[in-house]
């Protein structure tokens, strides 16, 4: 069941049996992509670390992970369509050339991208991504960097957004792409997609 933001998200329960551990958002995506080439159940995934950890409000803490004071949610995956192949995100998807020059795309699963708040209404749990795509100069750019460290970037006459289950983005050149801060190739297209309520998240 979706979460719409601010209602209650998340009940008390440790990891359970078979559970896996991990540190980085990277981490989590390896997992979740490794379960579904192999067609079996994705595990629940306790978080030390990463952007979706922090979203969550997790501490880092691996004795927590295991006691009755863990928190478990239902989270939804983020699916792109990356040259005929499926891959999967937890926490965002990253499209931009070096520097963040010319057109360019997130799509936030998670709040926080590194020390950015690129999505400050974005809800791991509400069955919708949080998209921002389009080009800033060089002034714009360096303000927009500062003022994203608390999400007050936004919003920004050179930038669109939306809340959506489903986006196809398009790019005049091929864009880098990063899922979950690794990248993972270049695309003109992506048909991006979330899955609701996919995983579970201990913290």
């Amino acid at each position: 069941m979706t979460i719409e933001k601010g209602s209650p998200y998340g009940e008390a329960g440790p990891l359970p049996p078979g559970g896996v551990v991990v540190a980085t958002d990277a981490e989590a995506r390896a997992v979740v992509g490794a379960a579904r080439r192999e067609h079996r159940p994705v595990p629940p995934l306790g978080l030390l670390g990463g952007d979706l950890c922090r979203t969550l409000g997790g501490l880092g803490d691996r004795e927590r992970l295991g006691s009755p004071e863990a928190t478990t949610f239902p989270v939804d995956l983020g699916c792109v369509l990356l040259d005929g192949r499926l891959h999967h995100f937890v926490a965002h998807l990253a499209a931009h050339r070096r520097a963040w020059r010319g057109h360019f795309a997130v799509v936030m699963n998670a709040e926080w991208l590194g020390e950015w708040d690129l999505g400050p209404r974005a809800h791991p749990g509400d069955g919708l991504l949080d998209v921002t795509e389009g080009s800033l100069g060089l002034r714009d750019r360096l303000e927009a960097r500062r003022r994203a460290r608390t999400g007050a970037h936004l919003p920004h006459p050179g930038l669109r957004t939306r809340r959506t289950a489903a986006v196809t983005l398009e790019f005049d050149d091929p864009l880098p792409v990063f899922l979950d801060g690794e990248r993972v190739g270049r695309a003109r297209q992506l048909a991006v997609r979330v899955e609701p309520d996919a995983l579970t998240v201990v913290v």
